[in-house]
């Protein structure tokens, strides 16, 4: 065990990071508070370049995914860099406005302690679970990802109203996150009942000698279903879009992200058990069409229900759904011998495009706010963006390019992203959800080129929107938009990474695994096996 540690020091940085901006955050001192974003965003930067030196895990016997780590760990901590700044006065916002008017300092009533630390944790959970060698390690890492949301969600809101609707979200959302939980979580014990052990590489290599026991079998669907709740795949989707218009901008675009990549990264460990590397190369039946439904539900119910939304954060909710079916094209093509026929490294690259453009639009969001009822609120109706390129053309160019990146408009990232999904589910002779796929790329064409059309074509409405007064989030917003043309000339290099972390660890089908028998005498039992007490010969089981 103590070999892994090699392995952990992004996540042991992180873990650092949270208890130092937990002791920073709860200073009198304004001074002092206010570096609790700058120490949170330098373990980051630290945990990202020690996440691209994290050794491979060729050569081990315990990770099944042996090139995953050192893609995945970096990936998530650079995009946590760019959440960070939109999570800018995210919380405390006015309780620190008000002690610079002279209110005494109540350390129960200032949060950003918590929310900057519950940040770091969260993203250790994400990084923990690419780490995962077994069930019992990725069930860990996944509740660690998911708890402290929970709490973030319901401290994102601002003013009365705000809370109010923020407690409403995080209480949902931890239901949701309970029985998702409850489910993969019988599901791993299932798993371990079926096949004897709980490290991927060994269920992997159960299932290759022996196949899949109904046991075993039953296990992994409940696990695949319970995981599916992370990544907000239909029918598992419930409260998702409440969650996202009932938090802060700000939070809705860490929920879309962190605990999306912590479970598409548990499906890609868990289908890597089951025949992605056996000589046949395909999934079992019952496990192919579970995925191949969810897959189909996820991104037609996803699509149809965005365009019936009128708020953009609610859209951007079902739109988030919609993207988790198309990765699953990318879980169900499998591994292939090159970019563009490799379904893993296709689902990979894909969270890295979607991590910088959805980025960008909730950063959009999170820049602009209107009084309601004497309160401020975030914008999030598409009348607030009408406009919005000719009275703020940062944020309104931002908004643009980010939705036609996310709806896959060449030649920018989206684009680029979503063609090896075609690509690769093409390959794996996947024609019917190749078309699915299209139909639904077509559909989202509808919602996000409305509000492509509204920032650019419309003339601004008398809605009050206005910047909220936070300057890093239209950087961040302004980053994610050159991220998204900037990846798309320069993304080869993180092409390449992808395709090498996309390979699977292959298990040779044994076939010394039935009993030994002597020729010509096949129902006979071996010479030397001990004899009963009947004199009959016997075969031990250690034999």
């Amino acid at each position: 065990m103590i070999e892994r540690i090699a392995y952990l020091w992004p996540e042991m940085t992180l873990f650092v990071g949270a208890c130092v901006v937990m002791i920073l955050g709860l200073s009198p001192n304004a001074n002092v508070r206010r570096q609790t974003s700058i120490f949170t965003g330098l373990f980051l930067f630290i945990a990202a370049v020690l996440g691209m030196s994290t050794p491979s895990g060729r050569g081990t016997d315990w990770v099944i995914l042996p090139e995953l780590m050192p893609f995945a760990k970096p990936l998530i901590a650079l995009v946590g860099l760019l959440l960070l700044l939109v999570m800018a006065q995210t919380v405390d916002r006015d309780e620190e406005a008000a002690l610079a008017g002279g209110q005494p300092f109540n350390a129960l009533r200032i949060t950003g302690a918590e929310f900057y630390a519950f940040f770091l944790f969260s993203l250790m959970g994400a990084m923990l679970c690419a780490t995962a060698g077994d069930l019992i390690w990725l069930f860990l890492a996944l509740e660690l990802t998911s708890l402290p949301t929970y709490v973030m969600v319901v401290l994102s809101g601002r003013g009365r109203r705000g809370f109010g609707r923020s407690q409403e979200a995080g209480v949902k959302y931890f239901f949701l996150g309970a029985l998702g939980a409850a489910i993969f979580l019988y599901g791993f014990a299932l798993i371990y009942g079926g096949t004897g052990a709980t490290r991927f590489v060994e269920i992997g290599e159960h299932f290759a000698v022996h196949g899949m026991n109904p046991i075993a079998l039953v296990g992994m669907v409940l696990a695949l279903v319970g995981v599916s709740f992370k990544i907000a795949a239909v029918p598992m989707h419930f409260y998702t879009a409440d969650v996202y218009q009932g938090s802060a901008s700000s939070m809705a675009a860490f929920l879309a992200f962190v605990p999306k990549t912590a479970g598409m990264i548990s499906i890609l460990l868990l289908v890597s058990t089951m025949g992605w590397t056996t000589t046949e190369g395909t999934l079992p039946p019952v496990i192919d069409s579970l995925l191949w439904a969810l897959a189909v539900l996820t991104m037609t119910v996803g699509n149809v229900l965005a365009v019936l939304q009128s708020s953009v954060k609610r859209m951007l909710a079902y739109s988030s759904i919609a993207h988790s079916g198309y990765m699953l094209v990318g879980v169900l093509a499998g591994p292939g011998s090159s970019f563009s026929s490799n379904g893993v490294a296709a689902v990979l690259f894909y969270l890295l495009c979607y991590g910088v453009m959805n980025t960008g639009a909730f950063a959009v969001l999170a820049s602009l706010e209107r009084d309601s009822r004497g309160e401020p609120v975030e914008a999030e109706d598409v009348d607030d963006i009408r406009g919005l390129c000719r009275t703020n053309p940062v944020l309104g160019w931002s908004m643009v390019l980010c939705m036609l990146s996310l709806l896959g408009f060449p030649p920018i990232l989206g684009f680029f992203g979503k063609v090896p999904l075609f690509t690769a589910a093409l390959g794996a002779g996947r024609v019917t959800l190749v078309v699915i796929l299209g139909i639904n790329s077509a559909i989202a064409a509808f919602y996000y080129l409305r509000v492509v059309a509204a920032a650019m074509l419309d003339a601004p409405a008398e809605t009050g929107a206005r910047d909220s007064g936070v300057p890093s989030r239209g950087l961040a917003a302004l980053i994610c938009a050159i991220c998204v043309v900037a990846l798309s000339v320069f993304g080869e290099s993180f092409m390449r990474a992808s395709q090498t972390a996309g390979s699977p660890r292959a298990f040779a089908e044994r076939q010394d695994a039935a009993p030994p028998q002597l020729p010509g005498h096949d129902a006979d039992p071996p010479h030397d096996a001990p004899a009963g007490a009947d004199g009959t010969e016997t075969l031990s089981l250690h034999d």
